[in-house]
């Protein structure tokens, strides 16, 4: 058996993938993208890598990799990255709070509330008395929405009328595949991962959005920007912008970008990488930003209403200047 030091000589020899390589640096500054394990991010950062996006648009792209969202945050506002994709109500709430935040929009695609697809659920009314587990905790912006969603449109409460698990995806994921759980509200990921196994959409969190008066997909999520960063790495920021726009577009046109990005997605079969990429390419950010910035004011006052000071702080609307439009200039 080999010991420590032997497995790390040994380790040491053999290829690393891109994302723990560490290739020749391209000209320009260097740009540090926090990436969770699994998450798209890292999607996008192979293609930015593999057709060399980063170097011809001025930057050099670091990908850091982060444990999960507490660890995200917390190297964010510690300095230790860049950028990381966050929720556009925490940005808005540090934004209220005084730090300077801004928000590029990265994905429209949310989670959905998923059912078998031989269930006998087939509207939010039939939740009554079923166990539904939730993907994050009880200030989840997509549970507040629908428990605010099925109130006001079939009269139930789901809080006291249905059992209620919080928890990590996969685990809710699994329970939800071991018949465990007779619905779950989860996030897009693992939904396009239940549907080849036949798991059905009961709602989206887009059509729930659209009921509290979105006039579309808006993005609730988004690379998210200190605005002293902005101003000082503006050639690098600038240029990322367009390298993750440019990687988007590769991805929804070019079927050749998806070979570096397969190896990370997990996709055990065709049909749950064909799932996978068909949510993602549905999410890319169309809309122009004062339309997203409505949309945004339109779900912070209802998330403030559902939610208050806990979900969003303090502030009564979106802070100004918190939509970036990747030139610097909004």
């Amino acid at each position: 058996m080999l010991s420590r030091r032997g497995l790390l000589a040994t380790a040491a020899l053999l290829p690393l993938p891109w994302s723990l390589a560490r290739p020749a640096r391209a000209a320009g500054p260097s740009f540090r993208v926090g990436s969770l394990p699994f998450g798209t991010v890292s999607w996008e950062a192979a293609v930015i890598k593999a057709r060399g996006l980063d170097s011809a648009n001025g930057f050099t792209l670091d990908v850091v990799k982060l444990a999960g969202n507490d660890a995200a945050r917390i190297a964010f506002l510690g300095g230790q990255v860049d950028t990381i994709v966050g929720d556009l109500l925490w940005a808005a709430r540090l934004g209220n709070e005084g730090r300077a935040i801004r928000f590029f929009p990265y994905s429209t695609t949310e989670g959905s509330l998923m059912v078998p697809g031989d269930s006998p659920i087939r509207t939010l009314a039939d939740l009554k008395g079923k166990r539904l587990g939730v993907a994050g905790g009880p200030l989840d912006k997509n549970w507040l929405l629908l428990k605010a969603q099925a109130r006001d449109t079939v009269g139930i409460d789901l809080e006291t009328q249905a059992t209620i698990a919080f928890g990590a995806p996969p685990l809710l994921a699994l329970k939800l595949e071991q018949g465990e759980l007779d619905a779950g509200l989860l996030y897009w990921t693992y939904c396009a991962r239940l549907e080849p196994k036949g798991f059905r959409r009961l709602i989206g969190s887009d059509d729930i959005m659209r009921a509290f008066g979105a006039t579309g997909s808006m993005a609730l999520i988004g690379y998210l920007l200190d605005d002293a960063t902005v101003k000082d790495k503006g050639e690098a920021v600038t240029g990322f912008a367009r390298a993750s726009k440019a990687a988007k577009d590769l991805l929804a046109n070019d079927p050749a970008a998806w070979d570096v990005v397969r190896p990370l997605m997990s996709a055990d079969d065709e049909a749950t990488f064909q799932a996978l990429k068909r949510d993602f390419l549905a999410g890319v950010p169309r809309r122009p930003l004062a339309t997203e910035r409505k949309d945004g004011e339109t779900l912070f006052s209802v998330m403030a209403r559902l939610g208050g000071e806990r979900l969003v702080g303090a502030g009564t609307t979106l802070p100004a200047g918190l939509y970036f439009d990747g030139t610097g200039n909004g």
